[in-house]
């Protein structure tokens, strides 16, 4: 029966390994070809990558990249961390709403919100017109380096709030008294005791902003202009009208896959070396407080929630606004936006969005929850290997994994190219990874005496699994498919690149509908989205009995 047991648990891995092989590696393995040859003469080269680094312009979006990334992230932890201590420190009102706003801020695509600051922030924007007609300015509006950093900040600092308050639960707050004993001030404390305490979580969190901010398309291709990415970069090269050079963009993802790896492995070893575990035995305290403090702590907190939770405001809110042509509102509220989208337009992309999300997330949590007890208690070399093939579309941008399925999968034996299965198998690696962590940490935190007290009493193994690990793992992996569901339902990058007429997405259609300047349809279709990021969260905290998120 054991030997059974361990051939059934080899085959699923056996299995897994191939799923992998054949949709992560052999794709990734094709572009890396296919940037060393020459597209003529099919001989090894490196003309392409020769090109890259002999024009400026091209070296110069790798820089801009990593830039707007490493600014982005900073601000987000300059954001995330006061939010977080306050939130957990001081008493405020309406704290519980303020959380769920943060983390519904978070879970809109970061497109989104460049497209409400562009209402806002663009050159037609109500702000900017606002300034420019009162004080007499000539401000053009948020268009570049500015503008992306702003979308990506306010995008990025939930995630950072997210972990660090979970990790203020697990703060002894005997430390801060003791320093509070000895006459430090409160910026004192949280200088030299909280934040050198909290290091990893600030390290870990800000790996993960890092390599989401870094990976970003839509952002930057609305709103940065002439101040361009390497995503939009990549994407251009491609999908060019006027020719695009395959051999080049191949060449350019490989870069970017060798530089994000790169950053990757050393923020992983930077982060190991501030690894320890921490015990509340005495956990901190919510305190009121009372005059200058009180208004400041609550002011800095109400900002920060508005500014967060503006951009998901403002496409609900222009979703009902009447519009000339698509792109001038008149002013008038309507429901000619949503009439439009959903009765006078084919409704295959919204149902697409759910049809395609809906088995893409089926897959992830069956595979996740097998991965996550294959590398938890079968561990070896090969789920060792599989855990880390895992996480390489974590690190891959959405538009190299995109380019990198269509050069595998656009010709014989496997044709999948604009087919619904290649969307799916997309949104299943691309955003596999969230599961695949919140149920390895899940199953960590489970003895393996359980499944040894349900093996003595007779139970089988695949019985125990079933009937005793599964359930036991069900909180983690909520955690882990709600925000697999919620990303997909906004997954742009690889999809803007996969996509068919068939097929199109709400987040493609978004994108499409503003490029084209349609802001009312655009605005009804992410306030659909909006909406269900929102109900799925909601649904979230009432299948898991939670209060608040916690990755």
């Amino acid at each position: 029966m054991l030997r059974k047991s361990l051939n059934g648990w080899n085959l699923i891995t056996l299995f897994i390994m191939l799923f992998f092989a054949l949709f992560i590696l052999f794709p990734v393995i094709l572009v890396l070809n296919k940037s060393v040859y020459d597209s003529g003469s099919g001989t090894f080269s490196l003309q392409h990558f020769a090109h890259f680094f002999e024009r400026k312009f091209y070296w110069v979006t790798l820089w801009n990249s990593i830039k707007v990334t490493i600014v982005s992230t900073i601000l987000a932890v300059i954001i995330g961390l006061p939010l977080a201590y306050i939130l957990r420190r001081v008493k405020i009102f309406g704290s519980k709403t303020i959380q769920i706003l943060v983390v519904v801020s978070y879970i809109s695509p970061p497109f989104i919100g460049a497209y409400a600051w562009i209402q806002l922030l663009g050159r037609g924007g109500v702000i900017t017109k606002f300034l420019n007609n009162t004080f007499d300015m000539n401000y053009d509006g948020i268009y570049g380096f500015a503008g992306i950093v702003l979308v990506l900040t306010l995008q990025s600092f939930p995630l950072i709030f997210i972990y660090i308050s979970g990790a203020l639960k697990n703060l002894d707050n005997s430390l801060i008294e003791a320093a509070e004993s000895l006459g430090y001030s409160g910026i004192q404390r949280v200088m030299r005791i909280v934040v050198p305490l909290i290091t990893p979580t600030i390290l870990a969190s800000s790996l993960l902003v890092f390599m989401r901010v870094i990976a970003d398309f839509g952002t930057p291709m609305l709103i940065g202009e002439g101040y361009r990415t390497i995503p939009v970069l990549i994407y251009t090269q491609f999908m060019s009208e006027v020719g695009g050079d395959a051999g080049f963009a191949a060449a350019i993802a490989a870069i970017f896959i060798i530089v994000t790896i790169a950053l990757f492995m050393i923020q992983r070893i930077i982060a190991r070396q501030y690894s320890y575990s921490m015990s509340a035995l005495k956990p901190m305290e919510i305190k009121r407080s009372y005059g200058l403090k009180n208004v400041l702590s609550h002011g800095v907190v109400y900002v920060i929630a508005l500014l967060s939770i503006l951009p998901q405001l403002v496409v609900v809110y222009t979703s009902f606004l009447e519009t000339t042509g698509g792109q001038v509102y008149t002013g008038k509220f309507s429901l000619q936006n949503y009439e439009t989208i959903l009765f006078n337009r084919d409704l295959s992309m919204i149902l697409n969005t759910y049809t395609l999300g809906f088995f893409a997330i089926v897959i992830i949590v069956i595979v996740g929850i097998l991965i996550a007890y294959l590398t938890v208690r079968k561990r070896n070399l090969i789920t060792s290997m599989l855990d880390t093939i895992s996480m390489l579309p974590f690190v891959i941008p959405g538009s190299v994994l995109g380019i990198a399925l269509v050069f595998a999968f656009n010709d014989g034996p496997f044709f999948l190219t604009g087919t619904a299965l290649i969307m799916i198998i997309a949104f299943v690696i691309r955003r596999m990874p969230y599961t695949i962590r919140s149920s390895t940490a899940i199953i960590s935190q489970i003895s393996p005496s359980m499944e040894e007290a349900a093996v003595s009493l007779g139970a089988s193994e695949k019985r125990t699994f079933f009937k005793v690990i599964v359930p036991m793992m069900m909180p983690g992996v909520l955690a882990g498919a709600i925000m697999s569901w919620i990303t997909i339902l906004g997954e742009l990058s690889a999809s803007i690149i996969l996509y068919s007429s068939n097929t199109q997405t709400l987040a493609v259609s978004i994108y499409s509908e503003v490029i084209r300047g349609n802001f009312g349809n655009a605005s009804a279709y992410s306030a659909i989205l909006t909406i269900t990021s929102i109900l799925s969260l909601l649904l979230f905290f009432k299948l898991s009995g939670k209060k608040e998120m916690n990755l």
